[in-house]
């Protein structure tokens, strides 16, 4: 075997170790791929799904009562595809600044609208929603529940669908 022909035989191998070497690390399941996907996520500025809003010092935090920890409850799935799961309602909760000017004209500033779900497995999720989808998804009602991060995509049990406007 000449020169040549060991240089060639040798790059070939190289390829094909390579090769192998990406598929291996690079499939969807690999725990590589997945660690991979924290930083290939698709992500703009004003979605962060593990930040709640700010609280005004002078409001007590109303959380549940229970002191277990309950981070692995609030953190979602760290995808940018739509999730959906069996939920049902068992807290709505809004956070409003209602200022009165002096002509008598009444502004709504900073609304956040939140809805606490509990899934079949027992997993709760707080997901962020608009006035309308606040004011119309029933309590104690199971159905279908569509999220992005933390955000309603729509709630759809038997009677209805509401779409997060």
């Amino acid at each position: 075997m000449t020169e040549q022909m060991k240089n060639l035989f040798m790059l070939l191998v190289g390829i094909a170790v390579v090769l192998l070497v990406v598929i291996i690390l690079f499939t969807g399941k690999s725990p590589f791929m997945k660690f991979l996907s924290i930083f290939l996520e698709e992500r703009t500025d004003d979605d962060d799904y593990e930040q709640r809003p700010v609280q005004k010092k002078s409001q007590p935090d109303r959380s549940s009562g229970s002191k277990k920890s309950s981070r692995n409850d609030d953190v979602q799935k760290r995808t940018s595809e739509p999730i959906v799961e069996m939920a049902t309602l068992i807290r709505k909760s809004d956070d409003r600044l209602r200022v009165i000017e002096s002509t008598g004209q009444v502004k709504m500033i900073d609304e956040y609208y939140e809805l606490v779900f509990v899934t079949r497995k027992g997993k709760t999720l707080k997901i962020e929603c608009s006035r309308n989808a606040y004011d119309r998804v029933p309590f104690n009602q199971q159905g279908s529940l569509t999220y992005k991060r933390n955000t309603l995509v729509k709630f759809k049990y038997y009677e209805d669908t509401v779409y997060n406007d």
